[in-house]
């Protein structure tokens, strides 16, 4: 499989775009380092997804990787790819701060802790 590459135009913030699958790749190694604003990475295949990959909403620079096989506790569901949904929700916790949120339908929704 070709590595994953994104042209110019996938980094500019558009605020219509919405939160979106971009690609898969075979392995967690070969997620790009750097990811268009608003791109999940698929790790695996639609039919045998293993995680996902994006970078935090929070824009403090951390990467969120989610397992999808449910045999892992916990696990999370990629419903749908464009506009993305997953479920549950993400909780990160960088020890100074806290990220908890919802993407559904393509668009971050902040939970009130």
């Amino acid at each position: 499989m070709d590595s994953l590459t994104f042209k110019w135009w996938d980094f500019i913030n558009w605020p219509f775009r919405k939160w979106r699958v971009v690609g898969e790749v075979e392995a967690a190694d070969e997620i790009p380092d750097k990811l268009p604003r608003r791109a999940i990475v698929l790790v695996g295949n639609a039919a045998y997804p293993k995680w996902v990959a994006f970078d935090c909403p929070c824009n403090r620079g951390h990467r969120i990787m989610l397992p999808l096989v449910k045999t892992v506790k916990p696990h999370w569901q990629l419903q749908k790819f464009e506009p993305a949904t997953i479920w549950p929700s993400v909780d990160s916790d960088g020890g100074s701060y806290r990220c908890h949120y919802f993407i559904r339908s393509g668009k971050v929704k902040w939970a009130h802790d």
